[in-house]
């Protein structure tokens, strides 16, 4: 739409389906590449993408055009279809239904780009579960704790 401006920065973080830690260093490089090219391909343009053996953060830029969850649906279906197809794993590979979304303006993206970096050495003092409740208080989202992550039964 002409005449329409936005500056719109987004991390979305999303977990492997139990939490469990099977991103291998072997591959997350590649892994993050191929999430950085399918958040461009839904028409964003990535910062950086970069995780833990449990879990990926993903800092972009959006356009009001878009819906961050249609962007999400299309990253994590597709990231996982590359997974299963890439023959890292013997088993199938899921992601964990849903995600979280944390909305920063310009001025704030250097900060979070560092910290996502960062996350391997961030999260040698702190586990994801404790990381995403402090987001999501960060942001004041309310949360129901029985909904935020699926356990294994």
């Amino acid at each position: 739409m002409p005449n329409t401006y936005s500056s719109l920065y987004c991390q979305s973080v999303f977990a492997v389906k139990y939490r469990s830690a099977v991103i291998k260093k072997s591959f997350e490089k590649e892994l993050y590449a191929v999430i950085g090219n399918l958040i461009n391909e839904a028409g964003c343009q990535t910062l950086i993408v970069n995780g833990v053996s449990d879990h990926v953060h993903c800092l972009f830029r959006f356009y009001p055009r878009h819906s961050i969850s249609d962007v999400m649906k299309s990253v994590k279906s597709k990231s996982s279809k590359w997974l299963n197809e890439s023959g890292y794993f013997n088993n199938r590979f899921e992601w964990q239904i849903g995600f979280g979304c944390f909305a920063y303006s310009q001025s704030q993206v250097s900060r979070v780009s560092r910290y996502i970096n960062n996350q391997e050495e961030h999260h040698k003092n702190m586990t994801f579960k404790a990381e995403y409740i402090e987001l999501l208080k960060a942001h004041n989202i309310s949360y129901l704790p029985e909904y935020l992550f699926e356990d294994l039964q």
